[in-house]
């Protein structure tokens, strides 16, 4: 009987997988792909490692997302008769002041990375909430948290802290930053492009995608990044609005009268590109429009990141490498290119046509600062990282056969919301 590992990945519409043979062959990856909300009912669809379609199926509205970590285990089951899943590691947001590494999953654990709801309001319950479906339905696996906040427990205190009274960052009111998986892997990709001098190099990491942020790397380890104690702040986003003025939100509360779940909503759901422009939340629609909003939106896109390039050079005392990564990252030329030129003062000559072939390097040879697009994986991460704590762990917590974890996650949010304390 062959091991395999299940990486999931929840969100408020879908649940992105990846199924790996527990090999140490790199080529490891046995199907890939996600369940996702149609607006008359669920597809199903997964490749293979070469991205040969293995399945694209439509099923009924009647099942919801409590229902898809099952569907898919019991696909998995069916299409790979001869593999036993040694566990389902899960991509978690948030994992606090506390979670600085990968994580068994028990009751206690789920109870804390439930306090942490408010602080990653668009991310963590699904992830919970997958958790919380398998332990009903599978509650004999074994189930692993790998957090996105964990690569930024080397933030020094002054990248941490914000200006307010002591006690309460010692309560948990502080920075600690996102996409922390994403960097982790490129931090592993840079040797082999950047040589020797990259595990003590100073490295900016810009990952743009719907979630965009930045990160100073120093040594490989994280000394500052452009998200904060939210994924909310920052870079703006395709609907987030990144940083701004806390009092310009209590302007809205006090003076227009707004609640503070209207306030959620604009700053999570109708700011960023979206609401810059007026037109779309995905810059392969601006890029391509002709619309004052769309190249509106995509001036103050470019300026931020450059703005935040030069901050995060100062936090480093210098620059000697920047890599785009992420959706927009990886694939958006002309946000490379305008970057590039806007951080020219840093060092930064580009190279037209390696940057609009997508690179690896997408700078001169005689430019002092190399810049570089490289694909991120953050299921191979989790992958690996779910594979170290399995060959370390002796103990091995498992939910106990129809335990009561959870009531769904819609009235949960709600719920933990009001009445969650500070991250423990």
């Amino acid at each position: 009987m062959n091991h395999a590992l299940l990486v999931l990945n929840a969100g408020s519409s879908s649940l992105k997988f990846s199924l790996y043979r527990d090999s140490d062959d790199t080529h490891c990856l046995l199907c890939r792909g996600q369940i996702a909300a149609l607006a008359d009912g669920v597809m199903m669809q997964a490749t293979n490692g070469a991205d040969v379609s293995l399945l694209e199926q439509k099923f009924d509205s009647h099942s919801g997302p409590e229902d898809w970590p099952g569907m898919l285990l019991n696909w998995v089951e069916e299409k790979f008769p001869h593999l036993q899943l040694k566990a389902a590691a899960h991509r978690v947001v948030h994992g606090g002041t506390h979670y600085n590494a990968p994580t068994v999953i028990d009751k206690i654990v789920l109870l804390e990375l439930h306090r942490l709801i408010p602080l990653a309001p668009l991310h963590q319950p699904y992830a919970l909430a997958a958790i919380a479906a398998l332990a009903h339905s599978h509650s004999s696996l074994l189930q692993i948290a790998c957090f996105d906040t964990a690569f930024h427990h080397t933030l020094p205190v002054v990248e941490q802290s914000f200006a307010i009274p002591r006690a309460m960052r010692e309560a948990g009111l502080r920075r600690y930053g996102f996409h922390g998986l994403s960097y982790e892997y490129i931090v592993g990709q840079l040797p082999a492009l950047l040589g020797s001098w990259a595990a003590g190099g100073r490295v900016v990491i810009a990952h743009l995608g719907a979630g965009a942020s930045m990160c100073a790397l120093s040594r490989g380890r994280s000394i500052a990044t452009t998200m904060s104690m939210t994924p909310l702040d920052g870079l703006p986003m395709a609907t987030r609005c990144g940083e701004i003025d806390p009092g310009a939100v209590l302007y809205l509360l006090q003076e227009k009268g707004m609640s503070a779940n209207d306030v959620a909503d604009l700053l999570y759901h109708k700011s960023g590109l979206l609401g810059l422009s007026g037109i779309s939340a995905d810059m392969r629609v601006l890029l391509d429009s002709n619309e004052r909003g769309a190249s509106e939106a995509i001036d103050f896109y470019v300026y931020r990141i450059v703005r935040e390039l030069g901050s995060l050079a100062a936090a480093l005392g210098g620059l000697d490498a920047l890599v785009f990564t992420g959706g927009i990252g990886e694939h958006a030329a002309m946000i490379r290119q305008r970057v590039c030129e806007g951080a020219a003062w840093l060092g930064l000559s580009i190279d037209s046509s390696s940057n609009a072939s997508n690179g690896p390097r997408i700078t001169g040879m005689d430019s002092r600062v190399s810049a570089w697009v490289i694909s991120t994986d953050e299921d191979e991460m989790i992958m690996r990282h779910s594979r170290r704590l399995l060959d370390s762990e002796m103990a091995t917590p498992k939910f106990e056969k129809n335990t009561s974890i959870y009531p769904p996650v819609a009235s949960q949010t709600d719920k933990q919301s009001a009445v969650a304390p500070l991250p423990l």
